[in-house]
């Protein structure tokens, strides 16, 4: 599959005969709600795991030298934590385009922190896609993340906002900690 997803989710018709629906969360999308949304709420899915699989060669990397960020893996017993923010269907052209970058939109039941639950939106850049990266050792992932850097800024940040988020929400995510963990380790490269 083509790393740009745009004119494939575009035809998925999911949810756009509803007036509002929810979408997850568990990336940028938990810090960086560049989008007009009605209401916001700390929510999490089963079965899934986030992880530094995904090639950015749009945001926070380039073709030649592509970021890490994130995506779901399947993960039978597994939660992710994240943000569900309450939409409408005029908000898909907008996060079509930032979402581009190889992820489709998926149906997942989304349990909302707060309390109750709802079907909602997620997009997951799965192992078909042409960016997709696969799993390595967190050092190496975390100086990779260390180096790039594309339209959208330093993929470091992304990984620091990330972390920053979680810690905000109360949630713990051992993966995105121990990349955290290397990539400080790796002391002034960060700073570039």
């Amino acid at each position: 599959m083509s790393a740009d997803t745009t004119s494939i989710n575009r035809t998925l018709h999911r949810f756009h005969d509803q007036e509002q629906l929810w979408l997850f969360g568990y990336g940028s999308l938990i810090w960086k709600a560049d989008f007009e949304f009605i209401e916001r709420r700390p929510a999490r899915i089963r079965g899934w795991s986030r992880r530094f699989w995904q090639g950015s060669h749009d945001h926070r990397g380039t073709a030649a030298a592509p970021g890490r960020v994130v995506t779901l893996v399947a993960d039978p017993g597994a939660q992710c934590s994240g943000m569900a923010y309450l939409i409408t269907p005029a908000v898909f052209d907008h996060l079509d385009l930032r979402e581009k970058n190889g992820y489709l939109r998926e149906v997942v039941p989304i349990e909302f922190c707060a309390g109750g639950a709802s079907e909602g939106l997620i997009y997951i850049a799965g192992p078909d896609n042409e960016a997709f990266l696969g799993d390595a050792p967190d050092a190496a992932i975390a100086r990779q993340i260390a180096r790039a850097r594309g339209p959208s800024g330093l993929n470091r940040d992304y990984l620091l906002q990330l972390a920053d988020a979680l810690r905000a929400m109360g949630e713990e995510d051992p993966h995105v900690f121990a990349i955290e963990h290397e990539l400080l380790a790796l002391g002034p490269l960060t700073q570039q």
